[in-house]
């Protein structure tokens, strides 16, 4: 008898989501770096996302296995970075904001390519890719200016980056649920 695996996408979008909307109400300047954020990037961001990741390997699914298994490791990353100059351990130390930058710009490009990966797919699909896209080379960019201004923004973008993949997680599952299209995507 076959096992039948049920779609892990609506775990890791809506860990996705869930985790980029709080990282990015924090870029926005309304709340500092906190425990929150760091518990959701290891959890909910990370863990649960690569749990997805893995479970879209096992349904075959190449393209959503990379991007949640990737966006999972990339929160953990984060978190690390956050982490580890806390430690004492002299090669952990804080990483200079112009080195953030090209970390940002790199997971821009990969994300780009990603997008390009989701034409022909959903529009709403489509645009969580193009606005993370966006989100990165704006945090990138202001990283390497120290412009605050354009963190705030980037925080914006974020948020409305967050609340597509939410509303994608949200359909995806209902869909599952109702065994029908309640929202459309």
């Amino acid at each position: 008898m076959e096992t039948k695996i049920a779609n892990p996408a609506p775990l890791g979008l809506l860990g996705f989501a869930m985790t980029t909307i709080l990282l990015n109400i924090h870029n926005m300047g309304f709340f500092p770096l906190a425990s929150v954020i760091l518990g959701m990037g290891i959890f909910y961001g990370g863990i649960a996302q690569i749990i997805a990741g893995i479970l879209c390997f096992k349904k075959g699914n190449v393209f959503a296995a990379t991007a949640f298994t990737s966006y999972g490791f990339f929160w953990l990353t984060l978190v690390a970075m956050w982490m580890l100059p806390g430690t004492g351990v002299d090669a952990a130390a804080a990483t200079p904001p112009a080195f953030v930058g090209w970390y940002l710009a790199l997971w821009g490009i990969f994300t780009g390519f990603m997008w390009w990966g989701t034409w022909g797919n959903s529009k709403v699909q489509q645009f969580v890719f193009l606005s993370l896209t966006l989100l990165f080379f704006l945090l990138a960019i202001s990283s390497w200016t120290s412009s605050e201004d354009l963190h705030k923004i980037a925080g914006l973008v974020g948020v409305i980056c967050g609340s597509s993949a939410f509303y994608l997680g949200i359909a995806e599952l209902l869909e599952e649920v109702k065994h029908r299209k309640v929202l459309p995507y």
